[in-house]
């Protein structure tokens, strides 16, 4: 845990939440060191989180691989420089974001797959005189439709 609070206070929250390292009395430019380092120490194919919701982080969330704000007490700094914002300050939310996210990115790719997989049917059948214009702007716009629809499931994702 790096904190700019207290050593008193961040080991009380570190044992709370059962972290074992704790760095208090930090400033910024003290946690972008120790984020610097935890970087160059890590595996490959493995990513760094930073979660934090004050002006003092926003160094360092922007500098991890991931950052996340706690947006609805943060400030505006750490959101704009965070890659993920929980906006009701639960980190135990973390998960179903990320649940969400992959949720998303599946979908996303199945969209682009589909609109693909159309557009290039469309393509030999034009080539082979079969399809015309009109039936590659009703093709066009029915991917389309039909994409909106499917990202609508990701609406859709129990907590």
């Amino acid at each position: 845990m790096l904190t700019g609070d207290r050593e008193e206070a961040a080991r009380q929250v570190a044992q709370q939440v059962r972290v074992d390292e704790v760095y208090a009395g930090l400033l910024p430019q003290d946690k972008v060191a120790h984020v610097e380092q935890l970087l160059a120490s890590k595996p490959d194919k493995t990513a760094l989180a930073f979660v934090g919701d004050g002006v003092n982080d926003a160094p360092v969330l922007a500098r991890a691989d991931v950052g996340i704000a706690m947006g609805a007490l943060g400030s505006d700094a750490a959101v704009e420089a965070a890659d993920v914002v929980l906006m009701d300050d639960d980190p135990a939310r973390l998960p179903l974001a990320i649940r969400i996210a992959r949720r998303t990115r599946g979908i996303a790719w199945q969209n682009i797959a589909f609109a693909l997989g159309v557009k290039t049917l469309i393509m030999i059948l034009g080539v082979l005189g079969i399809a015309n214009m009109w039936l590659a702007v009703f093709a066009d716009v029915g991917v389309s439709v039909i994409a909106v629809l499917n990202a609508t499931r990701a609406m859709r994702i129990k907590e």
